[in-house]
């Protein structure tokens, strides 16, 4: 029993001695010619123009993130569709459920305006005051 415990401790001292050792070896082998240019933020072979810390819309990235976690619920359909003949009226009542909870989603997601691509102005004003009122 213990053995088996040992094998364990034996992988894992020899997996951090081989990480300080390969990290020592960079340590010692690396060049050191730094210049002005590695210290610029490379986007896309474009040399960055004015502050790179500049607020920008995330509506994108919400829009995104939405489809994303709907896309990744309907992937679960999938099993259950293969095998609904099998599974009976109490799952598919539970499919029925789940189901809900992705239309409550969707619904508070549409209500909220995260699914506007364009934002009515009011919406915009709304959420510059609550930015402001978080800086101060």
């Amino acid at each position: 029993m213990l053995f088996n415990f040992a094998n364990v401790l034996i992988f894992i001292i020899v997996g951090c001695l081989f990480v300080i050792l390969n990290l020592t070896v960079s340590r010692l082998l690396h060049t050191k010619l730094f210049s002005g240019e590695k210290y610029i933020p490379y986007e896309c072979g474009e040399d960055p123009i004015g502050d790179t810390r500049i607020k920008f819309n995330t509506r994108f990235y919400v829009i995104a993130l939405i489809f994303l976690i709907f896309d990744v619920e309907v992937v679960f359909l999938l099993p259950w569709a293969v095998v609904f003949r099998e599974l009976g009226l109490f799952a598919f009542l539970e499919m029925l459920v789940f189901i809900a909870i992705l239309l409550v989603g969707l619904a508070y997601v549409w209500a909220k305006g995260d699914l506007e691509w364009i934002r009515s102005t009011q919406l915009e004003i709304q959420s510059f005051q609550r930015e402001e009122s978080y800086d101060n």
